[in-house]
């Protein structure tokens, strides 16, 4: 496991990691881009697949991901009414990270569990 071995803030690094929480934080982007990766495209499968979030919050979410070229939106052009979310190549380097946040914060809430 790497630690964090600077001593002097790097402003520049303050600023990326502002960014990328900006770009993935809230409630509901990290599991939009989850339900995704498990082959979840169109927008009914995605809603299906969280629990408690509504058809704005999850329409607003997914604009906001297209709008930071995390995912791209599809339309049929033969069925129009057929749209399909899916991850962009620059996009599927948060597979590996997402995949860690859910082994930490399952080991962190046994760790809490625990001690209580």
């Amino acid at each position: 496991m790497k630690e964090c071995v600077k001593t002097e803030i790097d402003a520049q690094d303050i600023k990326a990691l502002q960014d990328t929480i900006y770009v993935i934080g809230g409630k509901w982007k990290l599991p939009i881009i989850y339900s995704i990766c498990n082959g979840n495209k169109r927008f009914s499968d995605i809603e299906k697949s969280i629990p408690t979030i509504t058809k704005r919050m999850l329409s607003l979410n997914l604009k906001e991901l297209e709008a930071n070229k995390l995912i791209t939106r599809k339309v049929d052009i033969d069925f129009p009414s057929v749209i399909e979310y899916e991850f962009t190549e620059y996009a599927k380097e948060y597979g590996a990270l997402i995949t860690d946040m859910i082994k930490w914060g399952k080991k962190h809430k046994k760790i809490i569990i625990d001690k209580i």
